[in-house]
This record gives C-alpha cells, structure tokens and sequence, in this order.
C-alpha cells in the first residue's frame, strides 16, 4: 500500500541516519520502512483520537526496538542521532495526520533506547 498523505509521501524518513555512516543504509531502510508502515496503519485504521495513535506507534516501536539486534550486529545501535530522528520522524507523522497536540514522549513510549 502507498502513503496517500502528500506530506508523508514526500517525507524523506530518517534522513539524518542516511547522512551518517554510523548507520548502515539497509538496516537505515528497514527502520525507515516500520515509519512507512505506521503511515500505512494510520491512513487504513484511522485512529479518532490520540490514544488510538499512541497504539499504533507503540507497534512501530516495537518493531524498531527490535531492529536493535541487526544493528547491533552490524555495529551500530540507536543512539542520540537515531533517537532524535525517530522522535522527529514520529512527531511529523502525526502531525501530518491532524493530531498536532500528540506528545512525542507518548508516541514513542514503547521505547528502550
């Protein structure tokens, strides 16, 4: 399924991991494509408020804590320059889907990096 919202379509995801060699590209695409997917999930389940967002993203984080093992094993990790590029990334999906007053902390609170 393609992203219908314009904004999210165009969305170049984590764009500031693409910019590091710290992360390799693959596993940068496979994160980039559990971002994709929670766009997916939104504009399919339409979430009417924000604790139905928040558990949409909580599956998305899931998801993206375990990608911590392939990055682990490719020598990488979610650190401070992943982390902020997560949280940014998540807080423009939900901004881009009209709910503006979403706490990142919320969106991404299935974290454990």
């Amino acid at each position: 399924m393609a992203i219908a919202n314009p904004e999210m379509a165009a969305h170049r995801f984590l764009a500031a991991m693409y910019q590091d060699p710290y992360f390799p590209d693959h596993l940068v695409d496979k994160a980039a494509a559990i971002l994709r997917g929670a766009c997916e999930r939104i504009e399919a389940e339409h979430p009417a408020d924000l604790e139905e967002l928040y558990a949409l993203t909580q599956d998305a984080t899931d998801e993206l804590n375990a990608l911590q093992v392939e990055l682990a094993a490719a020598g990488s990790a979610i650190e401070t320059v992943a982390r902020e590029a997560i949280a940014e990334d998540f807080s423009a999906i939900a901004k881009a889907y009209g709910f503006d007053d979403a706490d990142v902390e919320e969106l991404i609170a299935a974290r454990d990096w």
